[in-house]
């Protein structure tokens, strides 16, 4: 049961907090570039009639879909989700943890 702590204690936990933070920063990331690219999008389809209205609207579209293609992966891909599955698992390795450990030093009545 000892070793089973130390693994959970080296490599499991370790593991899901490493992988928990990078779908946290990919799910901020995602989060602010977002709602970014939707407002240079409306802001290049305001330019429409002006000098440059072809680089504009090229602009708008571009980042429009781009805006779209960001929105569909943090939301359809639950990105969020897939964090607090990992924050879940990590929970669930030190409650299992200490269990052990609080079964291990027990004597026997």
């Amino acid at each position: 049961m000892r070793n089973i702590v130390g693994v959970l204690k080296t490599k499991d936990m370790d593991d899901y907090m490493k992988l928990g933070e990078k779908a946290l920063k990919l799910n901020k990331m995602l989060a602010i570039s977002g709602p970014i690219l939707t407002g240079i999008a409306a802001i290049g389809s305001a330019f429409v009639g002006t000098t440059n209205g072809s680089l504009t609207v090229m602009v708008g579209v571009i980042c429009g879909a781009m805006a779209s293609v960001v929105n569909t992966f943090e939301h359809g891909g639950q990105v969020g989700m897939v964090f607090e599955m990992y924050r879940s698992n990590a929970g669930f390795f030190k409650l299992m943890q200490e269990t052990i450990e609080s079964n291990v030093n027990e004597r026997d009545v």
